[in-house]
This record gives C-alpha cells, sequence and structure tokens, in this order.
C-alpha cells in the first residue's frame, strides 16, 4: 500500500496559493485539553448517560466500565497507528495506508457519520441546562450553538486550547459535585453498581440481562469516544510521534474517571430505582443540595456543551480538510475545502461542517445515537484490522509508538466488536449499512476509475520515515 503514501507537497496541485499543511503550535497539554473537550465529560454525563439509566438502571456503571477496557484496547491501536501514520485525516488516512483505499474511504464515511451528526444532537440539549435562568427553544438554542462554536473554529488552535481549557475545568467541577453529592446521600451499597436492575414502566424493578449490557456497550464506547481528537490533532502537535500516543492515553485515563465516578454516585445517591432510571440528574442534584447548586451545575454543563460543539467542529473540519488535500471530492471542492485562512485554520471547511451542523438542529435526530454507536464501533473494528496490518514491510521499521500484546489486543478487539454489532438494532444496521453501499458506489462510479488522482493519502513531508 506504499503507493498511498505521498508527502502533501507532490500530492496536491490544486488550491496552490495557500500553504498545504496545519501549523505545529501545541504539545501534549493542549492537545489533552483538546481532546478532552472533545470527549466532553460532562455533557457526556448528562447527556448521553441519562439514556443509558433508562435501559440499563443500575448496570449502567457496570458498562461503562467495560467499555472502558475494551478502549483501553483501542486507544492501544490508535496511538500505534497515529504515530506511525500521523495525519489530520485521522483514521482514514491510517487504514488507507495500511489496509486499502477502499477500506479507508468507508472508515471515512463512519467517521463522517459520527462527527457531522454528533454535535447537533449535543447542542440542541444547552436549552434544558439554560432552563433555571431562560426558556428556550431547543432547536434555535443548538443552532446558535453551533454557530459560535463555528466563529471560535475559525480561530488559531493555540487560542482554542486556552478557551476549551477554561470551559473543561468547570466541567470537571460540576462533575465533581455530582460524585460528592451522590456517595454523601447514598441509598444503597457498593453491591448496587453489579445489582443488574431497572424500573419498568410501572416503576417495578427488572433484571437486566447480560445480552442488554452487551447492546448498551456500543452507546458506552461512544461515552469516551473522543480521545480519537489526538489523531485529527497529530499533524498540529509538536513531535506527534512521541507526543499523539501520550495524549491518545492520558485523555482516556481522565475522561474514564471523570465520567465513571459520578456514574457510580449518582447509581448509589438515586432515591430509588425509578428516579435512576428517570435519569433526570439536575433533579437529583437539586434534591440533594438546593437550587443554587442545581443553577450551578446546569450552567456548567451548558458551557460544557458549548466546549465539545466548538471542539468538535475544530476536529471535523480537520477530517474535511485533509479529505480534499487527499482529493475525495471533484477538483473545486477540493480547492476550497482545503483552503486555509489567517490563522492557519481551514476555514472553509470549518463553515462546511458548522452551518450544515446548525441546520441539523431543526431535524428530528431521535434515532441517530443509535446509528452514531454502529458507526463507531464500525469504525473501531476497522482500525483494530488497520493495526494488525501495521507490522507489514517498511512499516515494521518505522519510528512509532508499538502497543504491547500485538497481535494478541487488535485480534480480540475485533472478534467482540464484531460481535457487539451482531446485538445492535436492525434499524440502526440498515441505516448504516445503506449509507455505506451508498459510499461504496460513489467509491465505484468517481473514486476508483481515477485512483491515479483521487484519495490519493498523503502524510505531511516532515512525519515521512
Amino acid at each position: 500500500m506504499t503507493d498511498t503514501l505521498r508527502p502533501v507537497e507532490t500530492a496536491l496541485t490544486e488550491a496552490s496559493d495557500s500553504p498545504k499543511t496545519l501549523k505545529r503550535s501545541i504539545g501534549v497539554v493542549g492537545g489533552t485539553l483538546l481532546t478532552l473537550s472533545c470527549v466532553t465529560p460532562a455533557s457526556t454525563l448528562f447527556v448521553v448517560v441519562p439514556d443509558l439509566f433508562g435501559s440499563l438502571g443500575t448496570a449502567t456503571a457496570l458498562t461503562i466500565a467495560i467499555g472502558s477496557l475494551l478502549c483501553i484496547a483501542v486507544a492501544f491501536c490508535y496511538s500505534e497507528l497515529g504515530t506511525l501514520i500521523p495525519s489530520a485525516g485521522g483514521e482514514y488516512a491510517m487504514v488507507s495506508t495500511l489496509a486499502g483505499r477502499l477500506t479507508g474511504w468507508l472508515v471515512f464515511v463512519l467517521s463522517l457519520l459520527v462527527v457531522m451528526i454528533v454535535p447537533p444532537v449535543i447542542a440542541m440539549g444547552t436549552a434544558d441546562y439554560l432552563s433555571p435562568i431562560v426558556h428556550l427553544d431547543p432547536a434555535m438554542t443548538g443552532a446558535g450553538v453551533m454557530l459560535l462554536a463555528t466563529l471560535a473554529g475559525l480561530l488559531d488552535l493555540r487560542a482554542n486550547a486556552w478557551i476549551t481549557g477554561i470551559f473543561l475545568v468547570l466541567e470537571v467541577i460540576a462533575a465533581g459535585v455530582v460524585a460528592v453529592l451522590g456517595f454523601s446521600h447514598s441509598h444503597r451499597g457498593i453491591g448496587s453498581l453489579t445489582s443488574m436492575q431497572v424500573a419498568d414502566t410501572g416503576g417495578h424493578a427488572t433484571t437486566v440481562t447480560a445480552m442488554l449490557v452487551v447492546s448498551g456497550l456500543a452507546i458506552a464506547l461512544f461515552v469516551t469516544q473522543g480521545f480519537s481528537t489526538a489523531v485529527y490533532l497529530s499533524e498540529e502537535l509538536e513531535n506527534p510521534r512521541r507526543n499523539v500516543a501520550r495524549t491518545v492515553l492520558a485523555t482516556l485515563a481522565i475522561s474514564t474517571v471523570i465520567i465513571l465516578v459520578p456514574v457510580a454516585a449518582i447509581t448509589m445517591g438515586a432515591t430509588d430505582l425509578k428516579a435512576l432510571t428517570g435519569g433526570d440528574i439536575s433533579s437529583m442534584v437539586t434534591a440533594w443540595s438546593n437550587s443554587a447548586v442545581g443553577t450551578f451545575v446546569s450552567l456548567c454543563v451548558a458551557l460544557a456543551i458549548i466546549n465539545a460543539g466548538i471542539v468538535m467542529v475544530i476536529q471535523n473540519s480537520r477530517v474535511l480538510f485533509a479529505s480534499a488535500r487527499d482529493k475525495a471530492w471533484p477538483a473545486p471542492v477540493n480547492g476550497a475545502l482545503s483552503r486555509l485562512g489567517r490563522f492557519g485554520s481551514p476555514w472553509v471547511a470549518t463553515l462546511a461542517v458548522g452551518v450544515p451542523g446548525a441546520l441539523l438542529c431543526f431535524v428530528n435526530l431521535d434515532t441517530l445515537y443509535g446509528v452514531t454507536g454502529v458507526s463507531v464501533t464500525g469504525m473501531y473494528l476497522l482500525v483494530a484490522v488497520a493495526a494488525l496490518l501495521s507490522r507489514r514491510g517498511h512499516h515494521k521499521h518505522t519510528p512509532a509508538w508499538r502497543m504491547p500484546l500485538w497481535p494478541a489486543m487488535p485480534i480480540l478487539l475485533i472478534a467482540v466488536l464484531a460481535y457487539i454489532l451482531t446485538q445492535q438494532e436492525t434499524t440502526y444496521l440498515l441505516w448504516t449499512g445503506g449509507i455505506t453501499a451508498a459510499a461504496t458506489l460513489y467509491w465505484a462510479l468517481y473514486l476508483h476509475p481515477r485512483k491515479e488522482t483521487h484519495w490519493v493519502v498523503s502524510l505531511p513531508e516532515d512525519t515521512q520515515a
């Protein structure tokens, strides 16, 4: 697959009036702040986890813990591949180079599904957490958050690292308050974390089956999924051969603690099983303390969602920038999306992510969490396949961080992820499969006939082996 690995300057001919490499301006601390902000622990805790409480009850903490253990293997794959192939294209650059361009294209489509859908879905939750102060329309508020995030995404990356870092501190404080209040008002012992019970529609306790836990793992994987942002930022990290792995692993460890500890506290502190299954964390916080504390936590969550929107727009714009640089689209589109602005950010790609995201806030997205879970699982599976191929030929001797227990780690991960996919709802599998099929058709009719000039994955000059 060495024909897919070309320097940026030789692979690009379009839009030659602007620089084609992103500016290296952040270290491990800045990269970790940005990546943690994309995981957005507080908004995940308050927006995504309540859905898990509704279906898994007391088994939610156990499911997230299992998902986090699986993510260690995923993080190992990302760390090795991200230091071996440090490109703003992230997963698709890694997989294209190691497993072929069609496989990389499918990974790109799956990642695009995730990065385009998640920001507006989370942004629409802002209105709920501003309600203690002002009542707003969720769709309008979500659109406003997306546009604000788009404007911030046009700035220099170092400035955004500081902005998101400040917001991240507030996120951690909110999660810490929830953890302290939950543990201090515990209504059940630590054994409740493995009691596997959920309340039915009548409020009666029912048992959570092992199959429900396996099905919930797709969303549990999504809970800490944002650590992959470190790979998207690899062209802007100083010394990426070393710092990508450090950023990925540090982010996973920190985000797991920030999310899992409050989930355990909520499980133990909920007054009864019905309240836990209801998943109204704000009401629990108010009941444990007072309305002022509840309002403070809600505002912190609202800021966390805005923070997540900023980082996700930054991440997604880098993916589109890299796809244009690698000529995934017709020439005029490639030229526009690969154009960089005065701050060194891909400004057209940023607008192409943020504006549609604002419009998606007015669309019914109820089923898209399921589609996102399937997409994340499928994407991780293909990344694990690429990790199996990462030590062939000249890649074996390329300087890179190397995972322990290779190849057992990616083989085990492939088997587990494939099984998790078989346990997902048919509707979500069909939606994701249909989109993947359409992408394959685009590949067959447009990209493959132009394989000498299109979808040629490139790496920046200074990261060549």
